[in-house]
């Protein structure tokens, strides 16, 4: 263990384990949008729940997620809406609904740009098991505010 701790990633391994640590409280932020993906998150609340201002917080997560909070945000509703399509819970709009977007033209949008194709294409591609599913763009893709 103390080679472990010693080693090159030594540091990396303290600030993970950690419970006071910047890397602990980023994955308690992390944690926390995972578990309230679908609802509009005031992301200085969230901030505040780190005990970090609203700058160092975002500064610290797009460092550890390589994304920002809300693109973060999107990234899960988008991969949740495509699980629920593919399983067969519902069309893109209600599943976009589901998920939080507001507007079903936006997530159609949005998904497009994530997955390479629409909503409706992509799962049905999915569940015929035809070929090849577009892979995810980068968690860094660009994706519209709502």
């Amino acid at each position: 263990m103390f080679r472990l701790l010693m080693g090159p990633h030594g540091g990396l391994l303290r600030q993970i384990a950690g419970s006071d640590s910047r890397l602990s409280h980023i994955r308690k932020a992390m944690a926390y949008i995972r578990d309230h993906y679908t609802e509009r998150l005031d992301f200085k609340a969230v901030a505040a729940l780190t005990g970090m201002s609203v700058s160092i917080f975002y500064s610290r997560f797009k460092a550890v997620a390589a994304v920002s909070p809300l693109q973060y945000q999107k990234y899960i509703r988008l991969h949740e809406a495509r699980r629920r399509m593919i399983a067969n819970q519902a069309g893109a709009a209600e599943v976009g609904f589901a998920v939080g977007y507001e507007s079903a033209s936006q997530f159609s949008r949005e998904y497009k740009r994530l997955f390479g194709a629409p909503p409706g294409r992509d799962s049905e591609k999915a569940k015929a098991g035809m070929g090849r599913i577009n892979p995810p763009r980068s968690l860094g893709a660009r994706l519209d505010v709502p």
